[in-house]
């Protein structure tokens, strides 16, 4: 049987997005540009000895490791994790602790488009769109959330588009054994701005980044910035997603794909 591959990841670009210092800057030096540099490993060897006298082409970026489809560690979250599965909780997990079994398994899209940008989805609506797709959760089932906010990727309200995941949804599916999850839209949350708002209006502290701060109940691991989830079917296809190994770190960037069989 035949694979057929979905890339489901943003490519890393110099372009402008919010907020600023998420924009990774790269410098780009073509083979014409770095024969001083590729010449110190030959020494002796001159340019026209080189096949059409060209060196290699190489970049150098700077970047958050939040930029572009990037998958969060617990870390991110909170200093403590699995608060509800041993007393007292333990230390988050960093990016290169993960473990590899978490970031290879069968994927699940749930189609959240149809919800208003802001809005903060509950266990139920989970549970509604799981029932509706007719999939029964497994544990280390890959939970993917397609909103609004794809077909708003490059524009400048990118940033303001999609629904979030609440602190309600996110354990609903931790408690199933659910440990990597991702978005379409730029965080797991909903956008800042409409939580600010809420916040202003009700002066409820726990809207702030519920759906991250569940972390601190039962670690698991989220991407953000996916792309082209629109592509694939609710079920039936399995997700790759392997994040950079960073010492230490509090996310890694993400090559996601999804992968059919035909």
């Amino acid at each position: 049987m035949a694979k057929r591959f979905i890339d489901i990841s943003v490519a890393l670009e110099d372009a402008p997005m919010n907020p600023p210092h998420h924009r990774p800057k790269i410098e780009y030096a073509a083979h014409d540009d770095t024969w001083p540099g590729f010449s110190k490993y030959y020494p002796g060897v001159s340019k026209d000895e080189i096949v059409d006298g060209k060196a290699w082409a190489s970049e150098t970026v700077t970047l958050v490791t939040h930029s572009g489809t990037h998958m969060d560690a617990p870390w991110h979250y909170h200093p403590t994790m699995n608060h509800r599965l041993k007393p007292g909780g333990e230390r988050s997990s960093t990016i290169d602790e993960i473990p590899l079994e978490w970031c290879f398994g069968p994927g699940v899209k749930l189609d959240f488009r149809h919800f208003e940008s802001g809005y903060v989805a509950t266990g139920a609506d989970v549970e509604a769109e799981l029932k509706r797709i007719g999939h029964t959760l497994k544990p280390l089932d890959i939970v993917l959330v397609n909103t609004a906010a794809a077909a708003r990727y490059g524009q400048p309200d990118y940033w303001d588009t999609g629904c979030g995941m609440g602190r309600d949804a996110t354990l609903w599916l931790a408690e199933r054994g659910v440990r990597v999850v991702g978005t379409d839209a730029f965080g797991w949350d909903a956008p800042f701005s409409h939580t600010v708002k809420k916040y202003r209006e009700t002066g409820d502290a726990s809207l702030i980044w519920e759906g991250h701060k569940a972390g601190r109940e039962i670690g698991y691991c989220q991407m953000e910035k996916l792309h082209n989830l629109e592509a694939l079917p609710s079920t039936g296809f399995t997700v790759a997603c392997f994040p950079v190994k960073i010492k230490g770190a509090s996310a890694g960037w993400t090559r996601a794909v999804a992968i059919l069989e035909d």
